[in-house]
């Protein structure tokens, strides 16, 4: 934990360093006349300059204990107002569908992830500022600390302009920041002079191994071989999906996280929107698909793009009134005519295509953990099926098990209906399950077995616990549905998990990959996502740099690099005919390997 920080002319500065470091400022320390009782107030209102994106803790120390919330400061080098609302301190609100929604508030200048502990603010004693592997000896100053009743507003004070004419962050210089269009075409040109051949890795023309073979059904299917799980390409190749969310020209819904990177009302109005990017977003579509399928072939990326084996995301036809935390009314007619309708509309004219490698039926159900809200949520709600059912099963006794055991119910009933459905107008095609995102109750994970394949979404720096777990409880191989590792650099934030430089992000990737792929339940996995996040943030905030292309549409060398070198080897990792990368990457300066963790830990 770090000292008091510096006060200058009214301006307080801290500075991080180590592996997790925090500043702790008591009240008046903070601001002037600072009450203890906060709960008649609705934001802390702060002026503040950050010398780095990267996001930091903010703790409410109270005499009954501690209560946090995660601020991801959009940009850095500029003085900004954020308005931070308090009641993210007392608890989150009961919105959302997936973790991202349900987590994620944003305003212009910031944004919140509600996190926790939670708690009333009653008799707030101090308040900390704290980073978990800060990178560059990062720094906050701060000033003009107070309580509001009202929003006062989170604008940038600074009067020049934060995003140039290629998306990226203005304030800041780097190495490979964009200057001039002629420079970036001249980079792109290049890079096309630098693609490798897909016959490097050693794929058919479905991205399985040709020197391997297995049963041939026409379509994508799963085998176990001396107990080693692998996907099959409709030739009988053995596969392993390697691929990127989001990748351009998919034809199948091969997009990730059900949807995050549309427009949403959920942005503020006075959210920014990004600024033209002039490198291979803003090329004819048709030039766009050949350059994605290009580097997809010189990459080793065998899953996305046009015209080649692609994952779809289903979406399904919801009462919004009846949905809370992402879980239906489940047990309504009314449910299972519309699940029905949906899979006949988007299954059946896929299954005869042999390109598709199966359906995610969802995106990391957010209500985990928060079993008795869901079930205040449907009491409180109008009158369904589901809420008959609950309130039966409710008078045999209301206990927190028993809430939690009824959720579980419908979700079970929920994924037997979807999965139905999709089997009743395409038996062809596999269910790769619902993407469950954190750490998920064994209760949850049981109800993937209905699915032919176990899907999370692994946000570590090593995932083989997770995979092995959801192996174990639900008896299904298992695919990695998002990934990543970021930088937090050139205005943009980390990503929910960090590396110090690109560098260290290009053995994080050799690292997470060839570690899962030493597992028996291996099936692949997927990055988080094709191109950086907006630098002013997506429509809940996100600005995160996890990219394999950035704003102006280039391509990350390093990470490309290598995926390149695992992706040649993956098939043998699997197979432990080579061993697994046994190099960590380095989180920060502090010269510790990182080490496991969720992204939900916090300090």
């Amino acid at each position: 934990m770090a000292g008091a920080a510096p006060e200058t002319n009214g301006t307080r500065t801290m500075r991080f360093d180590g592996v997790i470091s925090e500043h702790r400022l008591s009240l008046s320390e903070l601001g002037d006349n600072l009450p203890s009782d906060w709960s008649e107030f609705a934001y802390l209102v702060v002026e503040m300059r950050t010398s780095s994106p990267q996001r930091f803790g903010l703790w409410a120390y109270t005499a009954s204990g501690p209560r946090r919330m995660e601020i991801n400061p959009i940009g850095q080098k500029v003085w900004l107002r954020a308005s931070i609302p308090l009641r993210y301190f007392v608890g989150k609100d009961q919105s959302g569908t997936d973790l991202a929604s349900a987590n994620n508030r944003r305003a212009a200048t910031f944004w919140i992830s509600v996190l926790g502990p939670f708690g009333d603010l009653k008799s707030v004693e101090a308040v900390g500022f704290g980073m978990e592997y800060p990178v560059n000896h990062p720094t906050i100053e701060l000033r003009n600390a107070h309580l509001s009743k009202v929003d006062e507003g989170s604008v940038f004070l600074d009067p020049a302009t934060v995003q140039d004419q290629f998306g990226q962050w203005a304030l800041v210089d780097w190495p490979r920041k964009i200057k001039s269009q002629e420079q970036l075409t001249r980079e792109l040109a290049d890079e096309r002079n630098s693609f490798e051949s897909r016959d490097d890795f050693g794929y058919d023309e479905y991205g399985g191994y040709k020197n391997t073979q297995a049963h041939a059904t026409g379509f994508f299917h799963l085998e176990q071989i001396d107990e080693k799980w692998w996907f099959v390409d409709p030739i009988g190749h053995l596969f392993l999906s390697t691929g990127i969310n989001g990748t351009p020209g998919g034809r199948g819904g091969f997009r990730g996280r059900g949807g995050r990177n549309s427009p949403s009302a959920s942005a503020t109005s006075n959210a920014p929107t990004t600024g033209p990017v002039l490198g291979a977003n803003a090329t004819p579509a048709p030039v766009v698909t050949n350059l994605t399928n290009l580097r997809l072939d010189s990459w080793g990326m065998n899953t996305g793009g046009a015209g080649r084996p692609n994952t779809v995301m289903l979406n399904w036809q919801l009462n919004r009134r009846t949905t809370f935390l992402g879980l239906p009314d489940a047990f309504s007619q009314e449910f299972a005519t519309n699940i029905d309708t949906s899979a006949r509309s988007q299954c059946e004219p896929r299954r005869d295509d042999k390109l598709v490698l199966g359906y995610f039926v969802g995106n990391e159900p957010p209500w985990g953990d928060r079993e008795s809200e869901v079930v205040d949520m449907i009491l409180a709600g109008p009158d369904t099926m589901t809420k008959s059912q609950l309130k039966d099963f409710l008078a045999q006794g209301d206990t927190p098990a028993r809430r939690k055991e009824f959720v579980v119910s419908a979700f079970e009933k929920y994924l037997e209906t979807v999965c139905a459905a999709i089997k009743r107008y395409d038996p062809n095609h596999l269910t790769l399950g619902i993407r469950f995102g954190g750490v998920p109750s064994e209760e949850m994970l049981r109800c993937a077995r209905v699915f032919d394949v176990c899907s999370i979404n692994g946000y570590e720096y090593e995932p083989t616990r997770q995979m092995q777990r959801a192996y174990r409880i639900t008896g299904r191989p298992v695919l990695v549905g998002e990934f990543h590792i970021g930088v937090p650099e050139n205005g943009l934030g980390a990503g929910l998990v960090q590396a110090k430089d690109p560098t260290e992000r290009a053995i994080g990737y050799r690292f997470y990959m060839e570690q899962a792929a030493s597992l028996d339940c291996f099936l692949g996995a997927h990055w988080f996502q094709w191109s950086d996040e907006p630098v002013q943030g997506r429509f809940d905030g996100e600005n995160y740099n996890i990219g394999f292309v950035d704003a102006t549409g280039r391509a990350y060398p390093e990470l490309v690099q290598a995926a390149q070198t695992t992706n040649k080897r993956l098939m043998d990792v699997h197979l432990g005919k080579v061993l697994p990368v046994a190099r960590r990457p380095m989180a920060s300066d502090a010269g510790t390997p990182a080490t496991p963790w969720t992204h939900n830990r916090g300090l």
